[in-house]
Protein backbone atom coordinates (compact mmCIF):
# COMPACT_ATOMS: atom_id res chain seq x y z
CA UNK A 1 0.00 0.00 0.00
CA UNK A 2 1.08 3.44 -0.33
CA UNK A 3 1.19 6.26 2.13
CA UNK A 4 -0.84 8.64 -0.29
CA UNK A 5 -4.58 8.75 -0.72
CA UNK A 6 -5.59 10.45 -3.26
CA UNK A 7 -9.56 10.74 -3.30
CA UNK A 8 -11.99 12.56 -5.98
CA UNK A 9 -15.82 12.85 -3.81
CA UNK A 10 -18.45 12.67 -6.31
CA UNK A 11 -22.20 12.96 -6.53
CA UNK A 12 -24.36 11.93 -9.78
CA UNK A 13 -21.27 12.36 -11.88
CA UNK A 14 -22.04 9.81 -14.76
CA UNK A 15 -20.93 12.06 -17.31
CA UNK A 16 -17.45 12.73 -15.45
CA UNK A 17 -16.62 10.42 -13.52
CA UNK A 18 -15.01 8.27 -15.85
CA UNK A 19 -12.86 10.81 -16.81
CA UNK A 20 -11.49 11.93 -13.68
CA UNK A 21 -11.08 8.27 -12.81
CA UNK A 22 -9.05 7.47 -16.64
CA UNK A 23 -6.87 10.93 -15.91
CA UNK A 24 -5.49 9.98 -12.75
CA UNK A 25 -5.07 6.18 -14.13
CA UNK A 26 -2.87 7.40 -16.64
CA UNK A 27 -1.09 10.03 -14.70
CA UNK A 28 2.49 9.73 -13.15
CA UNK A 29 1.23 10.35 -9.94
CA UNK A 30 -0.61 6.99 -10.09
CA UNK A 31 1.52 4.16 -9.62
CA UNK A 32 2.78 6.36 -6.19
CA UNK A 33 -0.57 6.85 -4.99
CA UNK A 34 -3.65 4.82 -4.17
CA UNK A 35 -7.12 5.75 -5.06
CA UNK A 36 -10.77 6.25 -3.57
CA UNK A 37 -13.71 7.64 -4.46
CA UNK A 38 -16.16 9.04 -2.06
CA UNK A 39 -20.01 8.39 -3.60
CA UNK A 40 -22.39 10.92 -1.67
CA UNK A 41 -25.27 8.35 -2.58
CA UNK A 42 -25.49 8.78 -6.42
CA UNK A 43 -28.43 7.41 -7.92
CA UNK A 44 -27.58 8.15 -11.42
CA UNK A 45 -25.31 5.80 -12.78
CA UNK A 46 -22.17 6.82 -11.57
CA UNK A 47 -21.82 3.96 -9.10
CA UNK A 48 -21.71 1.42 -11.50
CA UNK A 49 -18.76 3.66 -13.33
CA UNK A 50 -15.90 3.60 -10.45
CA UNK A 51 -17.17 -0.56 -9.72
CA UNK A 52 -15.68 -0.82 -12.99
CA UNK A 53 -12.18 -0.15 -12.03
CA UNK A 54 -12.16 -2.22 -9.09
CA UNK A 55 -9.54 -4.74 -10.79
CA UNK A 56 -7.62 -1.31 -11.91
CA UNK A 57 -7.24 -0.31 -7.72
CA UNK A 58 -9.74 1.84 -7.42
CA UNK A 59 -11.67 1.79 -4.03
CA UNK A 60 -15.34 2.45 -3.64
CA UNK A 61 -16.89 4.01 -0.71
CA UNK A 62 -20.78 4.90 -1.18
CA UNK A 63 -23.11 6.70 0.98
CA UNK A 64 -26.35 4.94 1.82
CA UNK A 65 -28.44 8.56 1.00
CA UNK A 66 -27.23 11.67 0.10
CA UNK A 67 -24.88 13.68 3.29
CA UNK A 68 -23.00 16.32 1.60
CA UNK A 69 -19.76 17.14 0.18
CA UNK A 70 -17.98 17.71 3.96
CA UNK A 71 -19.17 14.58 5.11
CA UNK A 72 -18.06 12.46 1.78
CA UNK A 73 -14.82 14.52 3.02
CA UNK A 74 -15.24 13.36 6.36
CA UNK A 75 -15.64 10.10 4.83
CA UNK A 76 -12.29 9.91 3.34
CA UNK A 77 -10.99 10.98 6.26
CA UNK A 78 -11.72 8.49 8.65
CA UNK A 79 -10.99 5.60 5.90
CA UNK A 80 -7.67 6.90 5.28
CA UNK A 81 -6.66 7.03 8.88
CA UNK A 82 -8.32 3.58 9.80
CA UNK A 83 -6.44 2.26 6.42
CA UNK A 84 -2.83 3.94 7.57
CA UNK A 85 -2.06 6.50 5.07
CA UNK A 86 0.13 8.91 6.07
CA UNK A 87 -1.48 11.69 3.38
CA UNK A 88 -4.67 12.64 1.78
CA UNK A 89 -5.61 14.65 -1.43
CA UNK A 90 -8.43 15.70 -2.25
CA UNK A 91 -10.05 16.22 -5.39
CA UNK A 92 -12.93 16.99 -7.68
CA UNK A 93 -15.28 14.49 -8.38
CA UNK A 94 -16.47 16.34 -11.53
CA UNK A 95 -13.12 17.14 -13.83
CA UNK A 96 -11.93 20.11 -13.01
CA UNK A 97 -8.65 18.88 -11.49
CA UNK A 98 -6.07 18.06 -13.05
CA UNK A 99 -4.08 14.79 -11.72
CA UNK A 100 -0.87 15.66 -13.15
CA UNK A 101 -0.36 18.33 -10.72
CA UNK A 102 -0.85 16.20 -7.22
CA UNK A 103 2.69 16.28 -6.81
CA UNK A 104 2.46 20.26 -6.94
CA UNK A 105 0.59 19.68 -3.74
CA UNK A 106 2.56 16.45 -2.15
CA UNK A 107 6.28 18.07 -2.46
CA UNK A 108 5.59 20.65 0.15
CA UNK A 109 4.52 17.72 2.70
CA UNK A 110 7.11 15.31 1.64
CA UNK A 111 10.23 17.86 1.57
CA UNK A 112 9.09 21.04 3.14
CA UNK A 113 7.65 19.65 6.16
CA UNK A 114 4.74 21.24 5.52
CA UNK A 115 0.86 19.82 6.91
CA UNK A 116 -1.39 21.38 4.75
CA UNK A 117 -0.94 22.36 0.63
CA UNK A 118 -3.80 23.95 -0.69
CA UNK A 119 -4.29 24.82 -4.43
CA UNK A 120 -4.81 27.72 -5.59
CA UNK A 121 -6.00 28.93 -9.01
CA UNK A 122 -4.61 32.23 -8.06
CA UNK A 123 -1.43 32.16 -7.05
CA UNK A 124 1.51 33.03 -9.51
CA UNK A 125 3.48 30.21 -10.70
CA UNK A 126 7.38 31.28 -10.10
CA UNK A 127 8.58 32.95 -13.11
CA UNK A 128 5.06 33.86 -14.90
CA UNK A 129 3.43 36.71 -15.29
CA UNK A 130 0.03 36.02 -14.08
CA UNK A 131 -2.36 33.34 -11.89
CA UNK A 132 -2.16 29.63 -12.44
CA UNK A 133 -4.17 28.67 -15.44
CA UNK A 134 -8.15 28.75 -15.12
CA UNK A 135 -9.52 27.11 -18.28
CA UNK A 136 -13.39 27.60 -19.46
CA UNK A 137 -15.72 30.03 -19.02
CA UNK A 138 -16.05 30.40 -15.03
CA UNK A 139 -19.56 31.37 -13.82
CA UNK A 140 -19.08 35.56 -12.50
CA UNK A 141 -20.79 34.64 -9.53
CA UNK A 142 -17.68 32.39 -8.89
CA UNK A 143 -15.36 34.88 -10.09
CA UNK A 144 -16.33 37.51 -7.32
CA UNK A 145 -17.31 34.68 -4.42
CA UNK A 146 -13.47 33.19 -4.68
CA UNK A 147 -12.07 36.79 -4.55
CA UNK A 148 -14.03 37.80 -1.61
CA UNK A 149 -13.66 34.31 0.61
CA UNK A 150 -10.05 34.31 0.94
CA UNK A 151 -9.88 38.11 1.20
CA UNK A 152 -12.15 37.37 4.46
CA UNK A 153 -10.11 34.31 5.36
CA UNK A 154 -6.59 35.87 5.32
CA UNK A 155 -7.92 38.80 7.39
CA UNK A 156 -9.26 36.60 9.92
CA UNK A 157 -6.22 34.15 9.97
CA UNK A 158 -3.30 36.45 9.59
CA UNK A 159 -2.29 34.70 6.63
CA UNK A 160 -2.32 35.74 3.34
CA UNK A 161 -4.16 33.22 1.20
CA UNK A 162 -5.29 33.31 -2.29
CA UNK A 163 -7.64 30.51 -2.97
CA UNK A 164 -9.46 29.24 0.51
CA UNK A 165 -12.55 28.18 -1.57
CA UNK A 166 -10.56 25.49 -4.20
CA UNK A 167 -11.44 21.85 -3.06
CA UNK A 168 -8.26 20.55 -4.44
CA UNK A 169 -5.76 20.21 -1.47
CA UNK A 170 -3.68 17.54 0.48
CA UNK A 171 -3.10 17.29 4.27
CA UNK A 172 -0.98 15.05 6.83
CA UNK A 173 -3.40 12.86 8.30
CA UNK A 174 -1.57 13.43 11.76
CA UNK A 175 -3.52 16.69 12.13
CA UNK A 176 -6.58 14.80 12.78
CA UNK A 177 -4.70 13.16 16.04
CA UNK A 178 -5.62 17.04 17.35
CA UNK A 179 -8.66 17.38 19.41
CA UNK A 180 -9.00 20.74 18.76
CA UNK A 181 -10.03 19.87 15.29
CA UNK A 182 -13.64 18.54 15.37
CA UNK A 183 -14.70 16.97 12.05
CA UNK A 184 -17.65 14.87 13.38
CA UNK A 185 -19.69 17.99 14.11
CA UNK A 186 -22.83 17.92 11.93
CA UNK A 187 -23.04 21.68 10.66
CA UNK A 188 -19.62 21.06 8.88
CA UNK A 189 -21.61 18.31 6.85
CA UNK A 190 -22.46 20.42 3.26
CA UNK A 191 -19.57 22.79 2.21
CA UNK A 192 -18.78 24.18 5.42
CA UNK A 193 -15.92 21.30 6.23
CA UNK A 194 -13.73 22.38 4.18
CA UNK A 195 -12.93 26.05 5.25
CA UNK A 196 -13.47 25.16 8.44
CA UNK A 197 -10.04 22.80 7.89
CA UNK A 198 -8.31 25.67 6.46
CA UNK A 199 -8.86 27.54 9.09
CA UNK A 200 -7.94 25.34 11.90
CA UNK A 201 -4.54 24.37 9.86
CA UNK A 202 -3.85 27.65 10.13
CA UNK A 203 -5.06 29.47 13.54
CA UNK A 204 -3.81 26.24 15.02
CA UNK A 205 -0.21 26.35 13.94
CA UNK A 206 0.07 23.42 11.82
CA UNK A 207 2.48 24.54 8.79
CA UNK A 208 0.26 26.10 5.69
CA UNK A 209 1.04 26.68 2.35
CA UNK A 210 -0.45 27.50 -1.01
CA UNK A 211 0.69 25.87 -4.29
CA UNK A 212 -0.71 26.91 -8.09
CA UNK A 213 -2.95 24.28 -9.80
CA UNK A 214 -5.29 24.92 -12.81
CA UNK A 215 -9.32 24.65 -12.84
CA UNK A 216 -11.05 22.89 -15.51
CA UNK A 217 -14.63 24.46 -16.07
CA UNK A 218 -16.09 22.24 -18.75
CA UNK A 219 -18.46 23.57 -21.33
CA UNK A 220 -22.17 24.91 -19.86
CA UNK A 221 -24.01 21.93 -21.19
CA UNK A 222 -22.68 19.68 -18.92
CA UNK A 223 -22.89 21.44 -15.79
CA UNK A 224 -20.56 23.73 -13.59
CA UNK A 225 -21.62 22.52 -10.54
CA UNK A 226 -23.87 21.26 -7.70
CA UNK A 227 -23.27 24.30 -5.34
CA UNK A 228 -26.02 26.62 -5.68
CA UNK A 229 -24.72 30.36 -5.48
CA UNK A 230 -27.03 31.42 -2.37
CA UNK A 231 -27.20 28.58 -0.10
CA UNK A 232 -23.95 27.16 -1.22
CA UNK A 233 -21.44 30.64 -1.15
CA UNK A 234 -23.41 30.78 2.41
CA UNK A 235 -22.48 26.95 3.30
CA UNK A 236 -19.01 28.06 2.82
CA UNK A 237 -18.95 31.28 4.92
CA UNK A 238 -20.43 30.00 7.56
CA UNK A 239 -17.65 28.64 9.40
CA UNK A 240 -15.26 32.30 9.01
CA UNK A 241 -18.42 33.68 10.79
CA UNK A 242 -19.17 31.04 13.28
CA UNK A 243 -15.53 30.06 13.99
CA UNK A 244 -14.98 33.95 14.46
CA UNK A 245 -17.38 34.64 16.54
CA UNK A 246 -16.43 31.67 18.95
CA UNK A 247 -20.05 30.36 18.39
CA UNK A 248 -18.45 26.75 17.12
CA UNK A 249 -15.14 24.89 17.78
Amino acid sequence: MNKVLVCPVAFNEKTKIRDVIERYLKSGVCPRTDCLVVDDASDDGTTEVIQEYAARGVQLVKHDRRRGTGAAIRTAIKFARRKGYEVLVIMAGNNKDNPDEIPRLLEPLQSGGYDFVQGSRYKKSRGAAGPASICGDMPFYRKIATRIHPWLMSRMTGTRITDSTNGFRAMRLSIFDDERIDIDQTWLDQYELEPYLVYKAITLGYKFTEVPVSKIYPPRRFGYTKMRPVTGWWSILRPLVLLGLGLKK
